[in-house]
């Protein structure tokens, strides 16, 4: 395989040292990277010295109120000039020096191909519950997604995660890359588009990150109502491709593993979460009806609303 420049691209706010150590593995990788671009909000919560230890890092500051998950990672993208953009999260961490290589691999190799995804392993502080997520939406099998699959696939189909995923530049540029503003779930929104256009998205599992959260039921309702909103918002992506179904598949799997494992004390809170997330998600689908107020209250990204009233 001819080696291809390859930008790797992070929004990051008040980075510590986990980030730190996502920048010591990517500075490992085996696949040579052109630049790391850190979109940092707010300057005072930046080590200088992380630009002497890493020289592949470049930094570019913005207030808290300019981040945007679509806007902050179009202006990184508009930033370079390398025929693939891996974007990752601050709190991903590469599981092997393969991983650059890997996502790049899958583009490549793949004709078609405008997207590649990482699979996520769950970390050493994941709950047993949360490893099971991890593994259902995150399957050792890799897997070519196009829009004939949505039969079979239904929203899986347009999956894609930006916690670690690579984009074919070209392509991105072709079809406007990520929507201007987006509450979340910029990535899914973009590869829905990218999927209707007759590109293929790469579910690599070979391209291996350690990412997880152990969310409380109030997170996952702000997290679920914004995640509504994304929906509700492009229509042209997820009307008539309801997300629900994929929901409840993923409860009652998770009920199963838990009697079959003998994790039977856990029912309940798989309740709660499972309640929490679909009652932020009805809400998100139908802000449009809700005060100001109660979208203030609901959702995790108050900036959002303040900057797009």
């Amino acid at each position: 395989m001819s080696t291809v420049k390859i930008d790797v691209i992070i929004p990051a706010y008040r980075p510590g040292e986990e980030f730190e150590k996502l920048l010591e593995r990517l500075s490992a990788q085996k696949y040579p990277i052109n630049r790391i671009i850190v979109m940092n909000t707010e300057k005072k919560f930046w080590k200088k010295q992380w630009e002497i230890d890493y020289p592949l890092v470049e930094v570019h500051h913005l207030m808290k109120e300019e981040f945007d998950h679509g806007a902050t990672r179009r202006k990184a993208a508009e930033l370079s000039d390398a025929e693939i953009l891996v974007f990752m999260t601050q709190d991903a961490l590469p599981a092997d020096r393969e991983l650059i290589g890997n996502l790049v691999s899958a583009i490549v190799d793949h004709e078609n191909a405008g997207a590649a995804y990482a699979r996520q392993l769950p970390k050493e502080d994941c709950r047993f519950l949360e490893k099971y997520t991890r593994s259902f939406n995150y399957p050792a099998q890799s897997c070519i997604k196009t829009e004939k699959d949505v039969q079979t696939r239904g929203i899986k189909t347009y999956f894609c995660s930006n916690v670690c995923a690579a984009y074919d530049h070209r392509i991105y540029d072709e079809l406007g890359g990520f929507p201007e503003r987006a509450i979340f779930n910029e990535d899914m929104i973009y590869a829905g588009w990218m999927v209707k256009k007759g590109y293929a998205v790469v579910y690599a599992a070979d391209a291996k990150v350690y990412h997880s959260h152990n969310y409380s039921c109030a997170q996952q309702f702000h997290r679920n109502f914004d995640l509504g909103v994304s929906q509700a918002e492009h229509p042209e992506v997820f009307e008539g491709v309801p997300s629900e179904g994929e929901g409840i598949r993923l409860v009652k799997k998770s009920m199963a593993y838990l009697v079959r494992t003998g994790h039977i004390w856990l029912i309940p809170g798989l309740f709660f979460q499972s309640a929490s997330k679909y009652a932020g998600y009805f809400l998100g689908k139908r802000y449009q009806k809700l005060p100001e107020k109660l979208i203030l209250s609901c959702t995790m990204s108050p900036y959002y609303w303040k900057k797009h009233r």
